[in-house]
């Protein structure tokens, strides 16, 4: 069995100084992680390109993967936030189509924000200590999305709900992961087939209802 690497740091920081480090840290590894992706990702090239020593980077995060576990509670963060405002609108006044374009939107707003997204949600599926995390972000969208399907009389049984959460879940997640990372024309197009792809979902699901 193997035993999981240590991810809590050796001081907390608190002073500004020391918070607006740990900030840039988590800014240049984002950025590393787009660049040379999460195998060649190393506390050494991390440290060098902030301009720290390995030593002092040891005092805000023990290892990478403490670096990237990070990075993958902000994303979770950023992920509730852009689902919590979804649901602060009048979903029961919206058609489908508004509600697809609407949340399609918003979810891209929240992926075009974090650089280096597709390695890290790969580490949060593939690395043991990141695991708790990507399941976490699972069961936070496949939730809300129930919760705004029942808004849309959709269904009314908590089984089918969650059913179509997890079947938008993963169409969204892995289109909008795909998109972000194309030109605008591509993008575009494939942005339209996401929005189409997801409306027949909740059409055909009100439909049976």
């Amino acid at each position: 069995m193997q035993t999981k690497r240590k991810l809590t740091p050796r001081s907390t920081p608190v002073q500004k100084r020391a918070l607006e480090r740990r900030e840039n840290i988590l800014k240049v590894t984002a950025h590393l992680l787009e660049e040379v992706g999460q195998d060649d990702l190393t506390t050494i090239l991390v440290a060098k390109t902030v301009g720290v020593s390995v030593g002092t980077l040891y005092h805000y995060f023990p290892n990478k993967y403490a670096i990237m576990h990070a990075l993958a509670e902000r994303w979770l963060d950023e992920m509730d936030n852009g689902l919590r405002e979804l649901e602060n609108y009048p979903i029961e006044t919206f058609g489908l189509k508004q509600f697809v374009e609407t949340s399609t939107n918003r979810m891209l707003l929240t992926y075009q924000q974090q650089e280096g997204l597709l390695p890290l949600v790969q580490a949060m599926y593939g690395v043991p200590e990141l695991k708790a995390l990507d399941s976490q972000h699972d069961a936070t969208i496949i939730s809300a999305m129930a919760r705004m399907f029942k808004r849309l009389e959709i269904s009314n049984r908590t089984s089918e709900l969650e059913r179509l959460g997890r079947e938008w879940l993963e169409i969204s997640h892995a289109l909008l992961l795909v998109i972000v990372h194309q030109d605008s024309a591509d993008a575009g197009r494939s942005l339209a087939d996401l929005k189409f792809l997801s409306l027949c979902l909740l059409e055909r699901a009100k439909g049976q209802f």
